[in-house]
């Protein structure tokens, strides 16, 4: 067993999108990688999810979005968290055009996971997101 404190990430689908079998698959990687997930489930605000935040005292932020609301709907999630003032990194994963990571990066998101991303690489960006966060 190892001897790092378990990682608390919240996971949730933020606004309408209806699809969360992704999700759901993102959940069980990061349980597999040995970490504490808190599933919210679909049709998520921004309050809600800063509310499990704060209650679950969790280490991160998963959104998955796939309905292209990502340029509106992370940087909000992003800056609720700052105005809750809970330090807590969002990582953003689903499907993103290229062309909006960095534009997303530059609103604060954490990290930005393509559908194209491993178990490997979903779970290494939750920890340095984590550890960057401080």
């Amino acid at each position: 067993m190892s001897d790092e404190p378990q990682l608390r990430i919240i996971l949730a689908k933020l606004g309408l999108d209806g699809h969360d079998r992704g999700l759901k698959v993102v959940a069980r990687i990061l349980r597999d990688a040995g970490m504490e997930v808190i599933y919210l489930g679909l049709r998520q605000t921004t309050d809600s999810i800063v509310a499990a935040a704060e209650q679950e005292d969790a280490d991160a932020i998963g959104l998955s979005m796939h309905n292209a609301g990502h340029m509106t709907l992370a940087p909000a999630m992003v800056t609720a968290v700052n105005d809750a003032e809970l330090g807590t990194p969002v990582i953003v994963g689903g499907i993103v055009p290229e062309e909006d990571v960095q534009p997303l990066l530059d609103k604060g998101v954490a990290a930005v996971l393509g559908p194209g991303a491993s178990a490997e690489d979903v779970a290494q960006t939750v920890r340095d997101a984590v550890a960057a966060a401080g």
